[in-house]
C-alpha cells in the first residue's frame, strides 16, 4: 500500500465499542502502544473491524500536534503518545518533527518553525504526539 500520509501504523484491533452512529476502535501497536480511532458504524461493518483483525491507522503529519512538559495536563484527545525527538527538518515556514516511541514506532508531525522554537524541540527532547481519534483513518488488508 502506498499512501501520502506520513504516519502508517500497523496493528491489531483490540476492542470495538459501538455507539448509535460511530464506534471507537482501539488498535494495538506492536510496541505496546495503542491508538483509538472514531469511525462510523458503516466503516466498522464494511472493513470487518473486530477484535483480532489486522488493520492500519493512517494519520497525516499536519494532524499530529506536539506537546512538551505535558506531565501536569490531561487532554480530551484520546491519543497522547510519549516519545523522544529523533529529527527536526526545517522548512521555510514549517518543520517536520519525528518522534520515536518506546516501542520503536515513529510519529511524524508538521508544525510551524515558531512552535519548534517555542517548545524547544530538538533531537533527544521528550515530547508527546497528540492525535484526535477522529483524525485517524483505518484500513484493512484485502
Amino acid at each position: 500500500m502506498k499512501v501520502s500520509a506520513r504516519n502508517v501504523f500497523k496493528g491489531t484491533v483490540s476492542q470495538v465499542q459501538e455507539g448509535s452512529v460511530n464506534a471507537e476502535v482501539v488498535l494495538a501497536l506492536p510496541g505496546g502502544e495503542s491508538l483509538v480511532a472514531v469511525v462510523t458504524l458503516a466503516s466498522v461493518k464494511s472493513l470487518g473491524l473486530v477484535a483480532g483483525a489486522a488493520a492500519v491507522a493512517l494519520v497525516k503529519a499536519p494532524w499530529v500536534m506536539l506537546m512538551t512538559e505535558a506531565d501536569d495536563f490531561r487532554l480530551s484527545a484520546r491519543n497522547c503518545l510519549e516519545g523522544k525527538v529523533v529529527s527536526v527538518t526545517d522548512g521555510a515556514v514549517n518543520a517536520e518533527v519525528v518522534l520515536e516511541l518506546p516501542g520503536g514506532a515513529q510519529v511524524y508531525s508538521i508544525v510551524t518553525r515558531h512552535a519548534v522554537q517555542e517548545l524547544g524541540l530538538a533531537v533527544g527532547v521528550s515530547a508527546t504526539a497528540v492525535i484526535k481519534a477522529s483524525h485517524i483513518i483505518l484500513g484493512v488488508p484485502k
